[in-house]
């Protein structure tokens, strides 16, 4: 008589060894100045961080009230970009606007 031999049961084991983990997500933030205009905030929150008219305003209002606000929260090569992005156009304009991004 042949002896059953139990095999493991690749499936089971593959889902068991692939353990997804959430990645770490960061906040873009956008830092209050003296010299950049508010049009030109609002005009980098539509195109850079693809906010409707009224959520930019409103950000960008944030960001002169209380010095900083929110834009987005992302990965960490999605808000690099941003940062990024933010950085080239303001100093294409001769802005000083400042992002930044921070772990959430």
């Amino acid at each position: 008589m042949l002896e059953e031999i139990e095999l493991p049961r690749i499936e089971e084991q593959i889902k068991s060894d692939l353990a997804l983990v959430e990645p770490t997500k960061y906040k873009v933030l956008l830092h209050n100045d003296d010299y950049t205009t508010m049009d030109f905030v609002v005009e980098v929150l539509m195109n850079i961080f693809h906010k409707n008219l009224a959520q930019a305003e409103e950000i960008m209002f944030t960001i002169h009230k209380q010095g900083k606000a929110i834009c987005g929260i992302y990965s960490y090569d999605i808000a690099e970009t941003k940062v990024f992005q933010v950085k080239q156009l303001a100093k294409r304009n001769e802005f000083p606007l400042l992002a930044t991004m921070e772990e959430v």
